[in-house]
This record gives structure tokens, sequence and C-alpha cells, in this order.
């Protein structure tokens, strides 16, 4: 052995031997320099243990080496450390142990593994059907990855929170939500959040279309008015032929029905206009 070999520092050492294979040889330099309490590189280490154990296939081994790194408290390694155990209780469907885990990264209070904290504590929480506490995971997530300069990973949960936002029939805060990503989202993300944003102003779009419709096939329009059937059968129209962009096909089948059948025979004439002018 060289006396540069001997001058290499331990965890380079096990660092290499890992990355050419050795996974037993970085093992045990790793487990030497973990076992001991006043070892400056304690948390680094046992980190690297627990991958090292991990890729072995010794995932109780893995999880013993990640609980001494989140143990030492380090800002660094003790919240990669939880995140190991989190994404490794999720792999194996262990949701209430992978919840633990990720609140223990929140517990570390290391600013840039908070938002990963908090979005997989949102998949969580969708898992289990509980979209409140979903909802606000995902918005500690976007506003801690804005805290911590994180632009991708704010785009990234602005954009699952509007996903939600709109399955809970909620498009108009949405759409805030997306408007205000857009402000400091990085180039490459926007594309995908216009996009969510358009699908939300398609939603805002169907309620309109749905109240016009409901309010104009009504006894009397706004303040007594008669009703119009030119514009409740632009609403029917509108609707039916934007429900389909949301993959609503049936709903809007069915509001063409009720155009084409209305009692009122001059809204379902101008409805049949307006069905037949692209046949």
């Amino acid at each position: 052995m060289t006396s540069s070999e001997l001058e290499t520092p331990p965890l380079d050492t096990a660092r290499r031997l890992a990355e050419h294979g050795d996974l037993d040889g970085a093992a045990a330099i790793l487990a030497e320099l973990a076992a001991d309490p006043d070892a400056p590189d304690r948390a680094q280490a046992a980190v690297g243990l627990a991958v090292v154990l991990e890729e072995r296939g010794d995932l109780e081994g893995a999880r013993a080496a990640a609980r001494t790194a989140l143990a030492t408290g380090h800002p660094e390694y003790a919240a990669q450390a939880a995140c190991h155990l989190g994404q490794g209780f999720e792999r194996e469907g262990r949701p209430e142990q992978a919840r633990a885990a990720w609140q223990a990264v929140l517990g570390v209070g290391t600013p840039a593994y908070m938002p990963l904290a908090h979005l997989a504590l949102a998949r969580l929480a969708g898992q289990a059907g509980d979209l409140d506490e979903a909802e606000h995971e995902l918005r500690s997530a976007a506003r801690t990855a804005v805290g911590s300069g994180d632009e991708p990973t704010a785009a990234h949960a602005a954009q699952q929170l509007a996903e939600l936002l709109i399955e809970r029939g909620e498009p108009g805060e949405a759409a805030a939500v997306l408007i205000d990503a857009l402000e400091i989202a990085p180039a490459g993300e926007a594309p995908r959040l216009r996009v969510q944003l358009g699908i939300a102003h398609l939603e805002l779009a169907c309620a309109e279309f749905a109240a016009a419709l409901e309010e104009g096939a009504g006894d009397s329009g706004a303040a007594g008015a008669a009703p119009d059937p030119g514009m409740t059968a632009l609403a029917v129209e509108l609707l039916a032929r934007t429900l389909p962009l949301r993959g609503r096909d049936d709903d809007a089948g069915r509001v063409w029905t009720y155009g084409l059948e209305h009692e009122d025979e001059t809204l379902a004439a101008e409805v049949r206009l307006r069905y037949h002018r692209d046949t």
C-alpha cells in the first residue's frame, strides 16, 4: 500500500470500493466509522452504510444504520437518513412507518429537505383518502420550496395542488395557485403549469356555461326578463363542446339531449341548428 493510499480518508476509500463493486469492503469501513460515537464523520458514514447495506439486500441493517445517522441530528446526513427510511417504507407499502420517517425529516428542519418531506406526506395522505391533509401538505411543500429557493420543486408542488383542487371542484383556486407559481417557475416548468392552468380555465368555463344554461332555461331571466333562447342555446352548445375536452363525453351527450328535447320549441330549434351545423 502506497503512502498516498494510507493518507486517503476512510470515507473516500469506502466510496471508491463501493463504486468498484466491493460492497463488503465498503461496508466494513463504514460500519467501523458509524460505530465510533466520537468519529467526526459518523453521520455521513452511517448514511453511506445504509445505502451500501440496502444494495446488499440487508434492509434491516440498512435501517439500523439510517437510524444511527438520524440520531446524530446532523442537519444534512440526519435528514438524508430520514429520507432513506421514508422512501424504503413507501416502497414496501408501510405507510405508517413511512409517515413517521417523513415527519422525522421535518423534525430535523433542514430547509432543502422539507419540500420533499411535505410532498411525500401529501402523497401518503392522498393514498389514504385524506384530501384535506393532502392539500395542507402540498401547500406546505410549495411554501417551503419557495423559501429554500427550490423553484422546480415549488412548481411541481403547485401543479399537484392544482390537480387536487380541480378534483375537489375548486378550479378558481387552482388557477390562482398556478398563476402564482408561474411567476417564479423555471422556464422548463412553465409549459406544464400553463397546460394545467388551461385545464382549470376549462373547468371554470364549464361551470359558467352550466350556470348560464340553468339561469337561461328557467321561467324568467335576470330581474324577471324573458329568457333568451338564442343565448341559452349558445350555452348548451359551448358546454356540450367543452365537456369532451375534459373527457366527459357522456355528460356532453346529456347536455345536447337536454337542449334538443327542451319543452321550449324555440330553444330546442336553436339547439338543433347548432348541433347539426358541423354535420
